[in-house]
């Protein structure tokens, strides 16, 4: 069995940073790539950032706009999302997720439907 588990989200004061990592396990995991959407209240889940374990590409979504960075490591099957100048509206729930893994055919990156394991999200909260 898969598991994707979360850390590192709590409260934070508008223009902090924040690091969250992610790590994922089970003996038959592989992955080419782990991204991180979020959800805010109300909202629908939004693609964040990801990288492709084959190159260490990475791709964000347009409104991260150079505040947040995503890293990881592949053998360790860890992804990391460095989170700086944090905004109100950065508040939401974090989610870690991976794709199915196998022989790479393209799946848009950014679109939760690319990724078959999921984590239960960890809470980033920001205030003034």
């Amino acid at each position: 069995q898969v598991q994707v588990v979360e850390s590192g989200g709590r409260s934070v004061q508008a223009g902090g940073s924040l690091r969250l990592s992610c790590a994922a396990s089970g003996r038959t995991f592989s992955s080419n790539f782990m991204g991180w959407f979020r959800q805010a209240p109300g909202k629908e889940r939004e693609f964040v950032g990801a990288i492709m374990w084959s190159g260490g590409d990475t791709y964000y979504a347009d409104f991260v706009k150079g505040r947040f960075t995503v890293s990881g490591d592949g053998a360790k099957n860890s992804v990391y999302l460095q989170l700086n100048s944090l905004k109100l509206e950065d508040t939401a729930v974090y989610y870690c997720a991976a794709d199915s893994g196998g022989t790479y055919r393209y799946k848009p990156i950014s679109v939760t439907g690319s990724y078959t394991y999921w984590g239960q999200g960890t809470l980033v909260t920001v205030s003034t």
